[in-house]
């Protein structure tokens, strides 16, 4: 019985075949190398090939977490302990790499990271696994808090408050690349970013990717058919975290440094969960999405406002609420109505929500920051400017205004998405009925 079949019993449906490769997922796959070989092409500046390069390690590492979270139904709040861990033995090979104790090509310090996060997923998972559900991410939470505080514990090892240097240009140049320049970098990780992504991808084709999804969606039928549930989470999460500590490694090599503080803490566990969830954890791609997500809200979000986690707050919430399948959930939903050629009745209501959405997030932004100045800076100044215009604190008046004009578009705002929300559920009505008369079409 292959892998698919396997799933399939499991589910209870009858087996469908899905090739590994057809000719849309070479045009896929052809289209994200080649972005990836072209894009710091088009944005060639320091910040520009700065963020390219952390999206593209923290591509790996949400993907990595997504075989836990999307393809396992595993809630980790650790994940950042194998990021980390990679992390601290890949930049302690690369140091005595520069000591001259033994040679190794700095594009290969990537694969010590992701060894390390395996033999510690290994180590620490074997117990992990053995349990599921709320207790599983208990569990993951408190191995994650010993790991963090055993930073101040072992300061010889993690660097201590400081952190732990490197220098990632060690040795003779090969063909005149040695890794300094941020572009070569930029290529190492695109060309990991690649590999890694189509390995992960092949995983889920896999008999223990496929698995692991039974055990996802039911347990206990897959213990009836004689499968170890424990064995399925156990090795997954080794390769979770294999992968993590590749992203690990690569991230050591860009920033030359790392500390305890910002890679190994509950925070960063739960930033790796909050975008992979934002991007789709139910969709392959959803977490390449949540990874470039993550990059634009850490560095042009904070740029813009201090109260930017706050927004991320925001948005994880509205998420939750009204699309908890992420961003990728949405866009494939809106692919099959324009597949049935059911999209043209959605597009001024879409422009109408967009509109109205757009107007109610000016309204509530402006509330935000003013409240958050009227806290943290109104001591300083009680004026501040936002979108071009200027805020009084102290004025009524602008209270009055904003307040009034949040309440009003917030409320306009709601109106156009009842009566979006309506012309939806039509469109899903009739593609159903399109559906079913396919399917009569086809039996006879």
């Amino acid at each position: 019985m292959n892998s698919t079949s396997i799933t399939s019993s499991v589910a209870g449906t009858s087996p469908v075949h899905v090739p590994m490769l057809n000719k849309w997922r070479i045009l896929v796959w052809g289209a994200f190398a080649l972005i990836l070989i072209i894009a710091p092409q088009w944005f060639n500046s320091g910040l520009a090939l700065t963020m390219l390069s952390q999206m593209g390690y923290l591509i790996i590492i949400c993907l990595s977490y997504n075989i836990l979270l999307g393809q396992g139904g595993m809630l980790s709040f650790g994940h950042a302990v194998y990021v980390g861990l990679g992390a601290f033995i890949a930049i302690h090979v690369l140091n005595k790499v520069g000591d001259g104790a033994f040679f190794l090509p700095v594009s290969l310090i990537p694969l010590v990271g992701g060894l390390a996060g395996a033999f510690f997923a290994a180590l620490l998972g074997y117990v992990t696994t053995r349990k599921s559900g709320t207790t599983f991410a208990m569990i993951t939470l408190g191995i994650g808090e010993l790991v963090a505080s055993m930073a101040l514990m072992f300061p010889e090892f993690f660097g201590g408050e400081g952190g732990i240097s490197t220098d990632r240009v060690v040795g003779n140049a090969f063909m005149g690349i040695t890794f300094g320049p941020s572009i070569q970098m930029y290529y190492l990780i695109a060309a990991y970013c690649f590999v890694c992504t189509a390995l992960m991808f092949a995983f889920t084709r896999t008999p223990l990717g496929r698995m692991l999804n039974a055990v996802r969606d039911n347990p206990e039928r897959v213990e009836f058919i004689g499968y170890n549930t424990h064995k399925v989470r156990y090795f997954s999460f080794i390769i979770a975290g294999f992968f993590a500590g590749i992203g690990g490694g690569l991230m050591v090599l860009h920033f030359e440094i790392i500390t305890a503080m910002d890679s190994l803490n509950a925070i960063r566990s739960g930033t790796y969960l909050l975008f992979t969830f934002l991007g789709g954890a139910t969709l392959f791609f959803g977490p390449i999405i949540g990874a470039v997500l993550m990059v634009f809200a850490m560095i042009l979000m904070s740029e813009l406002t201090q109260a930017w986690m706050l927004y991320l707050g925001l948005i994880f919430l509205f998420m939750v609420m009204f699309a908890p399948g992420g961003v990728a959930s949405i866009i494939m939903v809106n692919i099959r109505v324009y597949k049935f050629h059911r999209f043209r009745p959605l597009v001024l209501p879409y422009i109408a929500l967009a509109i109205t959405g757009v107007l109610a997030f000016i309204g509530i932004a402006a509330l935000i920051e003013m409240i958050y100045h009227l806290q943290m800076n109104a001591i300083m100044s009680t004026q501040f400017t936002f979108m071009g215009q200027t805020l009084d604190v102290a004025s009524a008046m602008h209270w009055s205004v904003i307040v009034g004009w949040t309440v009003l578009t917030v409320g306009v705002f709601l109106w156009v998405r009842k009566g979006f929300v309506k012309r939806w559920h039509q469109q899903q009505e009739l593609i159903e009925a399109d559906i079913r008369r396919m399917q009569e079409g086809g039996r006879t």
